[in-house]
């Protein structure tokens, strides 16, 4: 194909341009259940029926795999072998037994990215300096001819514990992937340092297994159907999309006379569909509220104290571990028995600035109204002590006897998951040495100096640094990562990582650190199965809908000939094709699984599969129905609201067995408040998956990237709406317009995460780019991502 695609001059037609922007006009908000947008894409998808078939276009339903957390439907109207509009779901809201999949205004935009002019091409070479984006030409041939070289020199100089596959999400919600290749080819060629966890819940994903055993502590999205009080903690998934069906279900729980409560430091499009009430809350106090809270709870008598004697651990002096003084129980701590401080609201309100009379409702509220769902985002959990804020949030769910009860929600990080597909595309590292995938940056500088105390685990050291990286359809090389400055020169110096692999569809700013620039494909491009995050029993079929355009290649295919050149290429694919491994796991669903998983045809001929159940899925049922049969996953068999073993890790001041509120560091008790007295927010885009389509000009244009500031805090500094300023901290600067709005709380500044890092001559980043400014430090327990909890100072630029 020509590099010149022949739609260029229709998808810059004006009047396709005002449609979108019309019906974007409220973008995140029209493909909620309910509400004129809804109606409107409905008509649109009927009037695409008829033009099909007037048209005799060809309609192909298929699925996007990135990573935001819904799974929706994409049809794509094809048309000689050309993808000239998209639609999607039809069906009409209201049976929730099978709910719409209906795409968000990011997926109605795809046929932009599919087609559009930037697309990478052509495998490349770089010929500058690493970050410049100075590339050459090359072909396939050479581009894995290169790799295997690499591959094998590297490993035979370091070892295996060199080679590394980046933590990346663009296709990460698919059967098989760019990361899922690398790692078989590196596997059947010695092994690869491992990582661990993830950037979404990574303080969560440890934390919540200390109170309950296991991190499978949600409900599926019908249980709320029957519950009478809802509270989303920080949680916002009408613009990141927490799952394509959610909102549906949220819209019904409200019908049926849910109260639903926001807390948020944003008043997030969330809080504005769905929130009787938003309580504005300071960045990293989370846990103020919620032990006052606790507090209220304890001293009314409101707690439910038949479940805390028969299921809990640690929560009064009568129900301790063994060895473990009275005084350090739960109940202890909130009356400030064990350090003379109640935690009364009046004390938490000093810290998170919600006045104590809100606190002792909204603990009232949710303690009396029954059954109550306690539902937590992802965003508390990255900051500083994100593991003592999903403790907490499942302590006050246990205080309430909230865990088990259809209604109620137990909190924590929530995963839920009764349904599952096979993947064929299976392989063992020999390596067993790991690390916590923040901490990639410190394995590349000093790896072999990682301890326990880091995070390693599998050995008690490694051998060598990490000096090659493949990054696989993800901009956390660079862009999504923290720090990006300090990154930037570690990956400037060649002498360190010796050999950079990356694989898009976009120059990205990750994209520019490449020694070797492979163009990958989309989802129309390809086959696959699109998975749901853990929120969703259903799984969409991913059709291939158009060839490749240009010389772009899927990473499986461009690894298979990387591992013919290493010799191994029969034990890379087992003689399967991407179809083939598709159809395998549809097999072996059905098989090994579920036997009413339809077969292969049957699910491509209906695009998507909803698994039946009798009835929600309730976290933690078994347990509560039948205790003396089905214990908890933990030491003790019982939930630990007190962890043992997090006791005997003797790391009180930032690791208590109780989850308790910690004063942040570049928080609002930390003296260098008084140089960066703003904290510094981010939060998921709705015009972006991460940093997935910030090249999009109409998305772009539909949802501006600005900085939130509250009027007290612009008026300060002499700031008013749309003025271009300057945010700052000592690792870094950038450039955006500023939103005065007082829809995010006094002392807060909030940019959305993902914009491309874009920086001038002096390396001021001039997109609005928030990880010039976030930190490296690591959670202390889970060494997670932090990179919520940040000061900085803004000024008129």
């Amino acid at each position: 194909m020509s590099e010149k695609h022949p739609l260029t001059n229709m998808l810059a037609n004006k009047m396709q341009r005002r449609t979108f922007l019309k019906w974007s006009g409220a973008i995140g908000l029209p493909v909620i259940a309910g509400g004129i947008g809804t109606k409107m894409l409905v008509e649109r998808n009927k009037e695409a029926k008829a033009v099909s078939t007037k048209d005799n276009e060809k309609i192909i339903s298929t699925c996007s795999v990135n990573n935001c957390g819904g799974r929706c439907v994409i049809k794509a109207h094809v048309k000689d072998g050309v993808v000239v509009r998209v639609s999607t779901d039809s069906q009409e809201s209201g049976d929730l037994s099978t709910p719409p999949l209906r795409a968000c205004v990011r997926g109605r935009n795809y046929r932009r990215m599919l087609y559009h002019p930037d697309r990478l091409k052509y495998p490349m070479k770089r010929v500058g300096k690493r970050g410049e984006g100075k590339f050459k030409r090359i072909s396939w041939d050479e581009a894995t001819r290169t790799i295997a070289s690499e591959v094998k020199r590297i490993g035979d100089k370091y070892g295996p514990e060199s080679r590394y596959d980046n933590y990346a999400s663009g296709q990460c919600w698919g059967l098989h992937g760019g990361s899922a290749s690398v790692r078989k080819l590196l596997s059947l060629t010695g092994g690869f340092l491992n990582y661990r966890n993830d950037y979404s819940s990574g303080a969560g994903n440890v934390a919540t297994p200390f109170t309950y055993g296991t991190n499978n502590s949600g409900s599926s999205f019908d249980s709320l159907l029957h519950s009478k009080y809802i509270i989303l903690w920080g949680q916002n998934p009408s613009e990141m999309i927490f799952s394509t069906p959610y909102r549906e279900y949220l819209m019904q729980a409200k019908k049926n006379g849910a109260r639903i409560i926001v807390i948020d430091p944003r008043y997030t499009d969330t809080a504005i569909v769905f929130a009787d009430e938003w309580i504005p809350i300071l960045p990293t106090t989370d846990n103020a509220m919620m032990d006052a809270m606790g507090y209220v709870i304890i001293t009314e008598n409101l707690q439910d104290q038949a479940f805390l004697d028969k299921y809990c651990l640690g929560f009064d002096g009568e129900h301790m571990p063994d060895g473990v003084a009275k005084v350090e129980s739960l109940k202890s701590y909130l009356l400030g028995e064990n350090d003379g401080t109640p935690k009364t609201p009046e004390w938490a309100e000093k810290i998170c600035q919600i006045p104590a009379n809100k606190i002792r409702e909204i603990a009232r509220e949710y303690a009396k109204t029954k059954p109550a769902a306690l539902i937590q985002g992802w965003g508390p959990q990255r900051h500083a002590y994100g593991e003592q804020i999903m403790r907490g949030g499942a302590q006050l769910a246990c205080l309430t006897g909230n865990v088990g009860k259809l209604g109620g929600w137990a909190a924590g990080t929530g995963y839920w998951n009764r349904s599952n597909i096979v993947f064929p595309f299976s392989y063992d590292n020999p390596v067993k040495a790991s690390i916590p995938c923040f901490l990639w940056t410190k394995a590349v500088e000093m790896g072999t100096e990682m301890t326990a105390a880091d995070g390693l685990e599998g050995t008690e050291r490694l051998n060598t640094n990490i000096k090659l990286i493949f990054n696989m359809a993800g901009n956390m090389l660079i862009n999504q990562h923290a720090d990006i400055n300090k990154t930037r020169k570690l990956l400037e110096d060649e002498s360190k990582v010796e050999f950079i692999v990356v694989s898009d569809i976009f120059m990205t700013p990750s994209a520019k650190f490449a020694d070797i620039l492979l163009p990958g494909t989309t989802f129309f491009e390809r086959y696959d199965i699109g998975i749901p995050w853990c929120f969703g029993d259903y799984v969409v079929f991913g059709e291939k809908t158009i060839e490749p355009l240009y010389e772009c290649r899927d990473e499986y295919d461009v690894f298979a000939e990387v591992a013919d050149k290493l010799g191994v290429k029969e034990k890379y694919t087992e003689g399967r094709t991407i179809l083939d491994l598709v159809k395998e796991s549809v097999e072996r669903t059905r098989k090994e699984l579920d036997a009413t998983f339809p077969t292969f045809e049957d699910f491509r001929q209906k695009g998507v599969h909803h698994f039946k159940y009798d009835g929600p899925l309730v976290g933690f049922k078994e347990q509560i129905d039948d205790f003396e049969n089905n214990r908890f996953e933990t030491p003790s068999g019982k939930i630990e609201l007190f962890s043992k073993t997090l006791w005997d890790m003797n790391q009180h001041d930032e690791i208590p067995a109780i989850a308790k509120y910690i004063p942040s560091w570049e928080g609002p008790e930390d003296p260098l408040k008084a140089q960066y007295p703003l904290q510094l927010i981010s939060w998921h885009y709705k015009r972006r998956c991460h940093s997935t389509y910030d090249n999009q000009e109409w998305l772009e244009e539909a949802a501006k990237q600005e900085m939130w500031l509250n009027p007290k805090d612009a008026d300060k500094r002499g700031i008013k709406n749309g003025d271009r300023v300057q945010v700052f901290n000592e690792r870094g600067s950038l450039l955006i317009d500023v939103k005065v709005t007082p829809r995010i709380t006094p002392g807060v500044a909030g940019i959305p995460q993902g914009a491309w890092y874009t920086p001038d001559t002096n390396g001021q980043d001039q997109r609005g780019s928030v990880n010039v400014l976030t930190s490296q430090r690591p959670t202390p327990l889970a060494k997670a991502t932090p990179q919520l909890t940040n000061l900085v100072e803004v000024k008129k630029a």
